[in-house]
């Protein structure tokens, strides 16, 4: 793939921790539902609905490298029990299965898409809304990832996400813009997975460590996205196969 460099504006945006002292207010889903909803679900749509509570339609772009993979974990150990599956659940279990809530509760019935692309999965995001909002900017679009750590029974996950949310909005009336850029490096050369193993070790005792130049590297791409939105400053995450790199411009777009 070749090296890649976008920028998409932000109109706002929004984050929920992995760890919070409160439970995600989502109260503008009708309560029967409301009951159903997955932890990831109700995090993913705290920050959509802070992102585009008054926007009557935007496109959404959700991400997550696991989705509702925990419910769907529940699932299959039911059916193994033989018990019979909820429905319900079943429904609830998809990739897309925020977005479909999401649309429903506000009557939106604008364009909604899901994808997951491993521990790129958030730069790959960013790339399909940028997309999306280049080819047609009359709508907003919203950015909505969410994840958690997969189920311990999968075993040790390279490069495991953290959990939690983040929402951008992709709108004329934007506040900055964020720089995304994919630089393709060849497997195991200096820098990147071979290169960078004892980076890896101190990012995920710290959370950051120095990229001199090129921005703060981070041990996540969810991590190293918020820290450029929160402080403005550059932030790197590395792959076994590219860079990625993120920073911000306070023009609009």
């Amino acid at each position: 793939m070749p090296d890649l460099h976008w920028t998409i504006p932000v109109a706002r945006w929004s984050s929920w921790p992995a760890v919070a002292a409160v439970a995600p207010d989502v109260g503008f889903i009708e309560p029967m539902v409301r009951r159903r909803l997955s932890t990831l679900s109700r995090v993913a749509l705290k920050v959509a609905y802070d992102c585009a509570a008054d926007k009557p339609s935007v496109r959404i772009v959700f991400a997550s490298r696991h989705g509702e993979l925990r419910r769907t974990t529940d699932i299959l150990r039911t059916i193994s029990a033989g018990e019979p599956v909820s429905p319900t659940s079943f429904s609830l279990s998809v990739l897309n299965a925020m977005s479909g809530v999401f649309g429903i509760a506000r009557g939106d019935r604008a364009a909604a898409s899901a994808l997951s692309a491993g521990a790129e999965t958030l730069g790959y995001a960013l790339l399909e809304a940028h997309a999306q909002y280049a080819t047609d900017s009359s709508t907003p679009v919203l950015l909505v990832y969410a994840d958690e750590p997969a189920d311990p029974a999968y075993g040790t996950i390279e490069e495991e996400v953290q959990g939690g949310a983040l929402a951008i909005l992709l709108d004329a009336t934007s506040a900055g813009r964020l720089s995304c850029s994919r630089t393709a490096v060849a497997p195991g050369s200096a820098g990147t997975a071979a290169g960078t193993a004892g980076v890896t070790a101190a990012v995920t005792a710290t959370g950051s460590a120095s990229a001199g130049d090129a921005g703060t590297l981070f041990a996540t791409q969810s991590q190293a996205v918020h820290h450029c939105l929160d402080t403005h400053t550059a932030a790197q995450w590395r792959g076994e196969y590219a860079v990625w790199e993120w920073s911000w411009d306070e023009g609009v777009a």
